[in-house]
Parts: C-alpha cells; sequence; structure tokens
C-alpha cells in the first residue's frame, strides 16, 4: 500500500508521474511568440513579429525602432506620449516592411513624430523618467536623425 508521502502514489494508473500546477501557466508544447504578464496589476507589452523583409537600405532603422519600441515601457513617458512614440514607431516599421518600397516622406514624418515624443524625456522634462532614461532618449533621437 503506498504510503500518503510516497511520490509513487501520485503516479497514475499508466505508471506516468502526475504534476499538479496551481500557481502558474504551464505549457505543454513549443511556444513562440507568446507574452505572458503573471501577477501583475498594469503590464505594458509591445511585440513586433517581422519575417525579415525589411526594405533594402531600411535595416539599420527597423532594428533601432524595435529596440525602442522593446524599451519604451521604461522610459518614464506618460500614457498618451507612450502610446503616441509606439503608434509612431509601429508606423515605421509597417511602412519599412511592407509589401512596396517605402516612402520616404511617411516614414521621415513617423520618424519625426517618434523623435518629438522622445524630446521630454531627452530634455528632462518627464516627471518620473528612471535612470538612464534621458541619456537613453537622447541617443536614441540622434540615432533616429542619423539614418533618415
Amino acid at each position: 500500500m503506498n504510503e500518503p508521502n510516497d511520490p509513487s502514489a501520485a503516479n497514475g494508473a499508466d505508471g506516468r508521474q502526475q504534476v499538479n500546477h496551481y500557481d502558474g501557466p504551464v505549457f505543454n508544447k513549443g511556444v513562440s511568440n507568446a507574452q505572458l504578464a503573471w501577477n501583475n496589476e498594469t503590464v505594458t507589452q509591445n511585440q513586433q513579429i517581422n519575417d525579415g523583409s525589411v526594405a533594402p537600405g531600411y535595416e539599420a532603422l527597423a532594428a533601432l525602432v524595435t529596440d525602442l519600441l522593446r524599451q519604451l515601457p521604461g522610459a518614464g513617458l506618460d500614457d498618451r506620449d507612450r502610446a503616441d512614440a509606439a503608434t509612431a514607431a509601429e508606423e515605421v516599421i509597417a511602412e519599412i516592411t511592407g509589401s512596396g518600397s517605402p516612402e520616404p516622406g511617411r516614414v521621415r514624418r513617423a520618424v519625426t513624430t517618434l523623435k518629438g515624443a522622445l524630446a521630454p524625456v531627452a530634455t528632462g522634462l518627464a516627471a518620473g523618467t528612471a535612470v538612464g532614461a534621458q541619456e537613453w532618449a537622447q541617443s536614441a533621437i540622434r540615432g533616429l536623425s542619423g539614418l533618415v
């Protein structure tokens, strides 16, 4: 007879051990492109799934804007400015990864909007910015200016 604390007591009829998870998500197969926020009251997640079809000559811009999107939640922007910056960044990515040739005017306008959204952080006017956010925003604006 199995004792209550005997690990073999949890085995199923076919001999495989039964495991119960009560405190988190369980993945029984491979998971790709998934985002989880566990035990969190507020969360902002961004994800760019790109099939690699960045228009020739725009690879560096795509890499920079994708990185900016990843770091944007920690930049200290208020919700509206963060949403504006994310929208502008997504417009840049959409334009340079679209099926046709990118329209330079649309790319330039979206990049200008993105730089404008980062300006309060770069100048130190945004309240509650994280340590290093001002330097990060200044570097991002310089990078964007050099690519468009």
